[in-house]
């Protein structure tokens, strides 16, 4: 079933949507007249992870850098720049599909999504502008055209996302979503599983708070596409079929694969007191928790627990904006946000 872009205004329809797609709104945003109950907290938990890279000192890193090993340079490097091409398709990504959202509480969050993308981006540059010359920038920003690795895994997320720009209906949707959450969901967590393995080794501090900062909104963007992918789906329960359960499965399967290629591309063997298996493992079973979010079956046997139990105190920390690595206070969020007048949204 195709579906068609959201009017700029619609004088005839109300102004809670009728629909997630292919449905009426007059497009006009009224927090207290949306039709997902779920689309207010998360724009309160969204606007609450405010953040900028200017706020990061990076005078400590600057010294650290070039006292780190060539491998653990070259693997910080080419992560950083893998991390800048997943984010900067993620930016242009979100505004496609936004075009598409009926419900304009909807629209409001895919903006504020790819204006975190942004920031994400600006920090990778921030980053490297603070850490190397610019020539070096420059090669870290053009990986992704050299590495075979990185181009097998540009190939299979851009495929499922260029299929619902050229043919926007609903099965093209569903499919992007699952890549969606793949990229966001899975092909950063190796790289951000190198970053905290240097934090808990007193290194490049400021880097990783970065990457916290990113980690903890990616986590909204994945939950915020799994919600859409769910309600797309109890609206055409056509699709909920045991072969497209298997084709999920099967995206995943191949997905996971490719980020254990990358894994022994930049970490393998060479970086110390990281071990490449523990990684692999911890790849696999974050592949069966974001195929699972999405309501299918796990693609790998096992793999139910994380097997880098040192990482949750850097993926689990509050969504506030507590520094855990400088243990000082952060919140931009003025007020509780259980408690300030919307709470029956």
């Amino acid at each position: 079933m195709q579906v068609t872009k959201r009017k700029i205004m619609d004088k005839e329809a109300p102004n809670r949507s009728t629909s997630i797609v292919n449905g009426r709104s007059s497009n006009i945003l009224n927090w207290d007249d949306v039709r997902f109950s779920w689309a207010y907290p998360k724009y309160k938990k969204m606007l609450g992870n405010f953040w900028t890279p200017f706020e990061i000192n990076m005078s400590t890193d600057v010294k650290q850098f070039p006292t780190l090993t060539a491998d653990e340079q070259d693997s910080f490097l080419k992560i950083i720049g893998l991390l800048a091409l997943l984010d900067s398709i993620q930016t242009d990504f979100a505004g496609k599909v936004a075009d598409y959202l009926t419900d304009s509480s909807l629209n409001a969050l895919m903006i504020i999504l790819a204006q975190q993308e942004v920031i994400h981006n600006h920090s990778y540059s921030y980053i490297l502008s603070s850490l190397v010359p610019k020539d070096v920038q420059d090669q870290t920003f053009d990986f992704w055209r050299t590495v075979p690795v990185l181009q097998e895994r540009n190939d299979f997320v851009i495929k499922g996302y260029e299929a619902f720009a050229e043919e926007a209906n609903v099965e093209n949707m569903l499919r992007a979503i699952v890549y969606d959450v793949i990229l966001e969901g899975l092909f950063f967590y190796s790289g951000f599983a190198y970053f905290y393995h240097l934090a808990r080794k007193q290194k490049m501090v400021a880097t990783s708070t970065m990457i916290n900062y990113i980690n903890r909104d990616e986590q909204l963007h994945v939950d915020l596409f799994v919600k859409i992918y769910q309600e797309l789906l109890e609206e055409y329960p056509q699709y909920k079929t045991a072969e497209w359960d298997a084709e999920v499965q099967k995206i995943f399967k191949e997905a996971a694969e490719l980020e254990v290629a990358w894994a022994r591309e930049v970490i393998g063997d060479k970086i110390e007191g990281l071990d490449c298996e523990d990684v692999e493992a911890y790849v696999y079973f974050y592949a069966n928790v974001r195929c699972n979010q999405l309501g299918h079956e796990r693609p790998f046997e096992g793999y139910r627990k994380n097997p880098l139990k040192w990482i949750k105190a850097y993926e689990e920390v509050d969504l506030g904006k507590t520094d855990f690595f400088e243990q000082r206070s952060r919140q931009y969020t003025k007020i509780n946000i259980e408690d300030n007048g919307f709470d029956d949204l």
